[in-house]
């Protein structure tokens, strides 16, 4: 039996995740028709059964009938239709331990934790099955996709125990993804973005026929560049460094980040990619209420 872990995410941010769902692209009509064969409880086809109301719950859900017989909110669960596999994969690599000045105990590497055990949340409501790939300088870390709390627990600990460290690993090492991932299986990279060869194997797998979704985390000293005085950048991978001061830079480096930002979306998005970037200062739940939220199309 596995040592329990701290939780990965707050029972607010969990509470919020009852109202999403991780639908492929093919389920909403980009690839096909017809939703993803599971016997999991949701909003679905076909009547389950009743259980109590929750706060998250959707209010469209409550049996306003049941309610006016019982005077208790009840909510109806249905059984979906299809089974669905996810598959995360981590950037654990060196450019992950990357935090702010002002909360350095939360880095890159704590939120993309965070951010994948919402996932992992999601897929265990939906009674999917989900499994974990790591990849940084001591190879690939790969944990096989199963159902259930247990699994849950697996995948938990495998995440409380990842540090961040090295590179991206070259494409001759990544032969686990491509035998362990299936055709049309929903996969959800979560990093920062800078890595080249992570891009390329999203659009990889995208081009095979798996469904991916990019997840990009950045600090907000990224977003918002605030140093002002003589200031040295290291590169945590390479070990480059600039020593320069920040305000004669500011401007060029804010400018040449959001092109960088616009031509990562647009390469994403030609290759079918569903894509979002997150901040360190937002709600770690944000980009998956942004991409299967209601304006998203995941309800």
């Amino acid at each position: 039996m596995t040592a329990p872990v701290a939780p990965l995410i707050p029972a607010d941010v969990r509470s919020r995740l009852r109202a999403l769902r991780l639908l492929p692209q093919r389920a909403s009509g980009s690839r096909g028709i017809g939703m993803h064969a599971s016997r999991s409880r949701g909003a679905g086809l076909e009547f389950a059964q009743y259980r109590a109301y929750e706060p998250g719950d959707e209010l469209r859900q409550i049996d306003w009938k049941l309610y006016a017989r019982s005077d208790r909110f009840f909510v109806r669960e249905s059984e979906r239709e299809s089974p669905l596999t996810v598959w995360l994969i981590l950037d654990a690599t060196a450019s992950m331990q990357q935090a702010d000045q002002a909360r350095r105990e939360w880095s890159r590497l704590h939120a993309a934790k965070a951010l994948a055990g919402c996932v992992i949340e999601l897929a265990l409501q939906q009674g999917d099955a989900f499994g974990l790939i790591s990849i940084n300088g001591d190879g690939l870390q790969l944990v096989p996709a199963g159902n259930g709390l247990r699994q849950r627990d697996r995948l938990h600990l495998q995440l409380h125990n990842l540090r961040a460290q090295g590179q991206w690993l070259a494409q001759e090492r990544l032969a686990p993804v491509w035998e362990r991932i299936g055709a049309h299986d929903l996969v959800v990279m979560i990093g920062d973005g800078f890595d080249e060869a992570a891009i390329a194997l999203a659009e990889r797998l995208a081009r095979a026929g798996r469904d991916v979704v990019h997840l990009q985390l950045l600090t907000v000293e990224e977003r918002d560049f605030p140093f002002r005085d003589g200031h040295r950048f290291r590169d945590p991978e390479t070990g480059q460094e600039l020593l320069s001061d920040g305000a004669r830079i500011r401007a060029d480096y804010l400018a040449r980040f959001a092109q960088a930002r616009r031509t990562l979306d647009a390469r994403l998005q030609s290759a079918g990619i569903r894509h979002d970037t997150a901040f360190l200062d937002e709600p770690i739940d944000a980009p998956l209420q942004r991409l299967f939220g209601r304006r998203g199309g995941g309800v």
